[in-house]
């Protein structure tokens, strides 16, 4: 009998971590500001906020762009990202082929995973001369 004991509770104890680590992710609020500019190569750089747990965090962003780039913009996008257990889990590399043109105002909406597992999904504005067809990288930090 102690056989199906045993594997009753290493079966109980592996549902538990699973089910505890999925239950521990959560989701917070980003805002980020970035400005882009770009011929052929581009880059982008920029700054924002992650609010999560009621507790309000400062980022740092920056990428560059490869492929059709030309132009310069502002971007100030807003929304959630999920799929993260601590503040520290939206910094990474989010990689993303993109397509886009701006003449003055347009708006524009994006999903990006890093490889913590962090969803951003984000929309906003999009202000300046800007037509790309690239692949991009967006490297974010949590300012110390």
């Amino acid at each position: 009998m102690r056989l199906p004991s045993a594997i009753r509770a290493a079966l109980l104890a592996l549902a538990l971590l699973t089910g505890s680590s999925a239950a521990r992710a959560d989701e917070g609020l980003v805002t980020l500001i970035i400005f882009k500019a770009g011929w052929i190569f581009g880059g982008s750089a920029g700054t924002g906020v992650l609010t999560f747990h009621g507790h309000t965090y400062a980022l740092n962003a920056g990428g560059l762009d490869y492929g059709l780039v030309f132009g310069g913009s502002q971007t100030t996008l807003q929304g959630r990202v999920r799929n993260i257990r601590q503040a520290s889990d939206v910094a990474g590399i989010y990689g993303a082929a993109g397509a886009g043109v701006a003449f003055g105002a347009g708006v524009r909406g994006i999903v990006l995973t890093n490889p913590n597992g962090a969803i951003l999904e984000l929309s906003g504005k999009q202000l300046g001369v800007m037509a790309n067809l690239d692949l991009s990288g967006l490297a974010i930090t949590l300012k110390q």
